[in-house]
C-alpha cells in the first residue's frame, strides 16, 4: 500500500486521517497549509508545511515522499485573488481554475481534484479511509427526536437541498418549521452560534447538515465532531441530523458519548 498523501486544512479531520493511518500500519505524509492546519497534531509524522499557492513546492514534496494516493482533509479559507503569490505550478493552476475560483465550493474543488490526477495522484475520499466514522441510517444517540422536530428535520433536508443546489452550503437549523438560519461561508459553528440568539423556545431547534447534490464526494464531505455537539448544547438547539453514509462523526465514540451526557440527539437520515 502506497505512502497515502493528507492534505490538511483546518479542524480535526487530518489527524484523524493519521490515526487511522498508524491504525492500519499505513505510511503517511501530511501537506499542512500554512495558517490553516493544525501544525502540532500532525508534528509527530512526516510532514512540510506550504503556503497555499506554492503549488510546485507541495507537489514535491508530496513525491519525494513517494505519495500516490492523496486526500483533501480540512477547511481552507479562500484566500483573495490579489494576495496570492503562485510559482510556476500554481500560475498553472490558477489557469486551470478560470472562473472557478471566483464561484462556489463544488466547481472550484472539482477542479482541484482533476488538477491533482492530471498531475499523476490518485484522489481519494476521507470516507474511504475512515469508513467506521461514516454516519450511518437511525438514531445514533439515546435521546430520539420528537414528532415536530422529525417534522423540522424533513423541512430541512429540502431547505439544504435547495441550498445545495445553488452551491451556497451544507447545513441549515430549523425550528417548529421555521428557518433559523442556513449556512453560508461562516461555517457550521457560527451558524449554530448565531442562531442560538434566535431560537424562540429552550432545548429547540435541529441543525441538519447534508453534501450537496452536485457536490464532490472526494472533497468537503459534512462532518460533525464532540465540538459541534458542545455548540449545539450551548445555542440552547434539541440535536442534529446528518445525511447517512454522505456524512463524517470525528471522534465518533466520543462524540456521540459526549451528545448523550449532554442530552444532545443525532440520527443519520437519508
Amino acid at each position: 500500500m502506497s505512502t497515502l498523501g493528507i492534505l490538511a486544512g483546518g479542524g480535526r479531520l487530518p489527524s484523524q486521517l493519521v490515526e487511522a493511518c498508524q491504525a492500519e500500519n499505513r505510511e503517511c505524509f501530511v501537506l499542512a497549509f500554512e495558517n490553516a492546519a493544525d501544525i502540532e497534531a500532525i508534528s509527530h509524522v512526516p510532514h512540510a508545511v506550504v503556503r497555499i499557492d506554492a503549488i510546485g513546492h507541495a507537489l514535491g514534496h508530496l513525491r519525494k515522499a513517494g505519495v500516490r494516493e492523496v486526500v483533501l482533509a480540512g477547511h481552507l479559507k479562500r484566500p483573495s485573488f490579489f494576495s496570492l503569490r503562485p510559482d510556476a505550478a500554481g500560475a498553472k493552476l490558477l489557469a486551470r481554475l478560470g472562473k472557478a475560483f471566483f464561484s462556489g465550493d463544488d466547481a472550484l474543488l472539482k477542479a482541484v481534484v482533476t488538477f491533482l490526477e492530471e498531475e499523476g495522484f490518485k484522489v481519494i475520499g476521507a470516507g474511504d479511509v475512515l469508513g467506521a466514522l461514516v454516519a450511518s441510517e437511525g438514531f445514533l444517540t439515546r435521546r430520539r427526536p420528537t414528532a415536530r422536530e422529525e417534522a423540522d428535520i424533513a423541512h430541512g433536508l429540502r431547505v439544504a437541498k435547495i441550498l445545495g443546489e445553488l452551491d451556497i452550503g451544507q447545513a441549515v437549523i430549523v425550528e417548529h418549521g421555521y428557518v433559523l438560519g442556513v449556512e453560508a461561508a461562516e461555517g457550521t459553528d457560527a451558524l449554530i452560534e448565531r442562531c442560538g440568539h434566535l431560537r424562540r423556545e429552550a432545548d429547540s431547534g435541529v441543525l441538519v447538515k447534508v453534501k450537496k447534490p452536485a457536490q464532490e464526494t472526494r472533497a468537503d464531505l459534512p462532518a460533525i465532531g464532540e465540538q459541534t455537539v458542545e455548540k449545539i448544547r450551548a445555542a440552547g438547539l434539541a440535536g442534529i441530523a446528518i445525511e447517512a453514509g454522505s456524512a463524517l462523526i470525528l471522534d465518533k465514540g466520543k462524540t456521540l458519548a459526549r451528545a448523550n451526557a449532554l442530552g444532545v440527539f443525532v440520527v443519520g437520515v437519508k
